[in-house]
């Protein structure tokens, strides 16, 4: 029984490019409208992991996913990083000159924002995915619209593309996470994924980074998210990464007596391959 695999967006989007990266093409993707249904549905046990994007080297982290993280308390159980090419595709015949409106997610469509103030007289609207955009102009025919998505959504709804990699930086990568209901150990982690919170005194967030430091734990990402209801209050996001696994329970005993609602959400393997 092939493993089900939660994923926002439609077949051919980069989320299920990247479920395929990390788990191989013997999976069954389930597509959600939403990142909340994956959630929902990774809760009741229907699916056994979700991949959720959560930050993009030109758009930068996807905040609503970290408020998911926080309320669901699934646990990270690994990373992949996608090399992200944006086309511009539309229905075989048609011309630049044909097209009056453009549809994308609206993060795709940050990423090609050079390309696309160059068109005049075209409308540019945000969807609720790349593929799916895709997907619709297949469906229904229409030769005034053009969709910005990965070149496996012109193979899988036989659109043509009409201009290549759009996207303004060419080094343009998304980060996705890997979430599972239970903690899957890994053997060889060298990276995870905290959150806590501090106290609201002078030096509160400095003396746990620096718990880190004297452990030589590299701290390769922080993201802070407010307290909901809560003034002046944060949840601190970090990601850290370690050569030696001492080093790291170390750290963590340190900053234990610095930090409140400490949680650890996921060690893992390092995976930066594009």
């Amino acid at each position: 029984m092939s493993l089900k695999i939660a994923i926002q967006g439609a077949k051919a989007s980069f989320h299920e490019e990247a479920a395929f990266k990390y788990f191989g093409r013997e999976v069954e993707i389930v597509e959600c409208d939403s990142f909340k249904k994956t959630c929902e549905l990774l809760k009741q046990r229907k699916v056994d992991y979700i991949v959720m994007a959560i930050e993009n080297s030109i758009a930068g982290s996807l905040l609503p996913n970290y408020n998911l993280l926080r309320d669901y308390k699934f646990h990270i159980t690994g990373e992949v990083y996608l090399n992200i090419q944006q086309n511009l595709m539309v229905l075989p015949g048609v011309k630049l000159k044909d097209i009056k409106h453009i549809e994308s997610h609206p993060i795709a469509i940050r990423q090609c924002e050079e390309f696309l103030s160059e068109l005049e007289g075209v409308r540019i609207t945000e969807g609720s995915d790349t593929a799916a955009t895709a997907k619709m102009i297949a469906e229904r025919k229409l030769t005034d619209t053009a969709a910005i998505a990965g070149t496996l959504a012109a193979e899988i709804y036989g659109l043509e593309i009409l201009e290549k990699r759009i996207e303004t930086n060419k080094k343009n990568a998304t980060r996705f996470l890997v979430l599972s209901n239970e903690v899957v150990e890994h053997k060889n982690a060298n990276k995870a994924s905290l959150s806590f919170q501090t106290g609201n005194t002078v030096g509160s967030l400095a003396t746990i980074l620096q718990c880190f430091a004297e452990q030589n734990i590299n701290l390769s990402k922080i993201q802070s998210m407010p307290v909901i209801g809560k003034r002046n209050e944060y949840d601190f996001f970090v990601d850290v990464e370690w050569k030696k696994q001492s080093d790291y329970e170390a750290a963590i005993r340190k900053v234990l007596k610095h930090s409140i609602n400490f949680n650890i959400m996921g060690e893992y393997i390092k995976n930066e391959k594009l």
